[in-house]
């Protein structure tokens, strides 16, 4: 353990080395700390009551620090740079197949068509035992993603248990090289309008959405839906490329400006556009940072698209990676990036925080005003505002209480199991009979969740205590409380178009997979139907796009 200690007491040291580089002001302070920091270290190790694990506790310290910073500087372990990887690539190697774990079991979520998964009998629905003979049940979430995933070429073998059959399934499968898609979707939602779903910005973005822009324009696409929701962002030169598709060559998309000269930099577009004409809308939400607030913001500032839906999450930060000592990485945010207009659209400021340690957000008192290519008016500070706010229904307690419990999961595997076919995803819709079958289904079904009523009761109760009127006020809370809960039998019936929604999309997955699943909520989806109504509006798309 001592040894272990003194290992990473030499790891210090050579950080220490290597910011004896600092300005010469700096440098006592530095070895000062880092001195108290590894004397701190060795007296903790020796004397604590109880053993303590060297790698943990510094781990710890490192994170703390780091969060200290934002949350996007982060450090990666040797154990977590495969992941960090992927996350970056798009890239691992695997069998083309998701998991989820419900109620401590995993089961299959989503198979990919072209990967060793699907073509070697793995389903959606399936729960997996063993794999390569060890019990899942004694491994954690990441332990067992870890073992599914591995070197190209080599085998997994998996035993899973497949709904209606009473033995255990034995697959087996050669791992691959598995690149997710950043373009999951793409296709015509109307006669003339084509759709695009960008969820990644990974290697090869700007490439995916190209060729899908060119192929729906060979379709007869007039106009395209870009969607961005819920897209956490990635990689700043993807997000150039994606930009170049609608705007000329030369032409700015973003600056970054940090500490060293060396981050001051401007991307421009480069290459040849594909169509500068065709109407574009982009829908965003609060979902939707980084790389995704700079495409909606580029094309929002040279007036190239419309953008709708929610307030976009507010990340204007730039990150780059570091190798460390032992095979570890460091994420660290070198800086800011800005629009075209000038704008930096970061929403909370880690600089100046809280006497509580909270950032606070940029306050509008304080934002300043830029204007697009036809004059129109946009703001720093808060993300990207988009041109027609749209209103995202929340998704219900209830509905949230239905997913995380797997039960939405389940009864679509049950329902597949009865069914060897339904119609195409975008027409299929469960009956009212067959809602009403779900509903007999989920009686005596486990499943918790508090409302908002709820929770706005539980802390009145509190109050009510603290200011000791609960006496006075007890029978009311009570007969509250009675008439709440007997409110919530009723939700599966007040709540069933969210619900069926779900439940849809669930089951147009066991027979279309990914895509069946995209498709089926197009039908119910508001900001879709009214990008669309947007785009077969030239005269209105065109008077946003105008000078306010």
């Amino acid at each position: 353990m001592k040894r272990k200690a003194w290992v990473v007491l030499i790891v210090i040291s050579g950080i220490a080395f290597f910011s004896f580089t600092a300005p010469v002001d700096r440098y006592f302070e530095i070895a000062k700390n880092l001195d108290i920091f590894a004397s701190l270290f060795k007296e903790v190790n020796n004397l604590y009551v109880d053993e303590v694990s060297p790698t943990k506790m510094v781990h710890t310290g490192i994170d703390a620090m780091l969060n200290s910073l934002d949350p996007y500087t982060n450090y990666i372990s040797e154990d977590q740079v495969e992941d960090f990887r992927t996350m970056n690539t798009g890239q691992y190697g695997g069998i083309g197949a998701l998991t989820r774990t419900y109620n401590n079991r995993t089961v299959v979520t989503m198979v990919y068509e072209s990967y060793p998964a699907y073509k070697n009998g793995l389903r959606i629905g399936d729960e997996v035992i063993k794999m390569d003979g060890i019990e899942l049940a004694k491994l954690t979430q990441e332990e067992a993603n870890h073992l599914m995933r591995g070197q190209v070429g080599t085998v997994v073998k998996l035993s899973v248990k497949r709904f209606g059959k009473d033995q255990l399934i034995d697959l087996e499968f050669k791992r691959e090289k598995i690149k997710i898609s950043n373009v999951p979707y793409f296709g015509m939602i109307a006669s003339d309008v084509g759709y695009i779903q960008l969820t990644e910005f990974t290697s090869e973005a700007g490439k995916e959405v190209k060729n899908a822009l060119v192929n729906l324009k060979e379709k007869g696409a007039k106009s395209i839906v870009l969607d961005l929701r819920g897209n956490p962002g990635g990689l700043l030169f993807e997000a150039v490329n994606i930009c170049n598709l609608f705007l000329p060559k030369g032409k700015k998309v973003v600056d970054t400006k940090g500490k060293l000269q060396e981050n001051n930099i401007t991307y421009e577009t480069l290459n040849p556009p594909v169509d500068l004409e065709i109407p574009v809308a982009v829908l965003i939400n609060r979902g939707s940072a980084s790389a995704s607030e700079i495409v909606a913001g580029t094309l929002q500032d040279y007036d190239r698209a419309v953008i709708l839906g929610e307030r976009s999450f507010g990340k204007g930060l730039v990150q780059v990676s570091r190798p460390l000592s032992y095979h570890a990485q460091v994420k660290i945010t070198t800086a800011k990036y800005y629009t075209p207009t000038g704008r930096c659209i970061q929403v909370l400021d880690y600089t100046h925080r809280r006497e509580d340690g909270s950032a606070g957000v940029v306050p509008d008192s304080i934002k300043k005003e830029f204007r697009t290519t036809n004059n129109r008016k946009v703001y720093d500070g808060g993300g990207i505002d988009p041109d027609v706010k749209l209103n995202t229904q929340e998704a219900s307690a209830v509905t949230q209480a239905l997913f995380v419990s797997g039960h939405l999961f389940d009864y679509a595997t049950l329902y597949a199991s009865k069914h060897s076919s339904i119609p195409e995803p975008k027409k299929f819709n469960l009956s009212d009979s067959e809602y009403t079958e779900f509903i007999t289904w989920m009686k005596g079904k486990a499943y918790t969740y508090e409302t908002e009523m709820e929770d706005n009761l539980k802390k009145l109760t509190e109050v009510a205590h603290q200011e000791k009127y609960y006496n006075d006020l007890k029978n009311s809370i009570e007969q509250l409380q009675h008439q709440i809960k007997e409110s919530k039998k009723n939700d599966l019936v007040i709540y069933k178009e969210q619900i069926k929604t779900l439940l849809e999309e669930e089951i147009v997955a066991r027979y279309y997979l990914e895509k069946g699943a995209v498709e089926s909520r197009f039908k119910n989806d508001v900001e879709i139907k009214k990008s669309i109504d947007l785009l077969h509006n030239l005269a209105e798309y065109k008077k946003i796009l105008s000078i306010n």
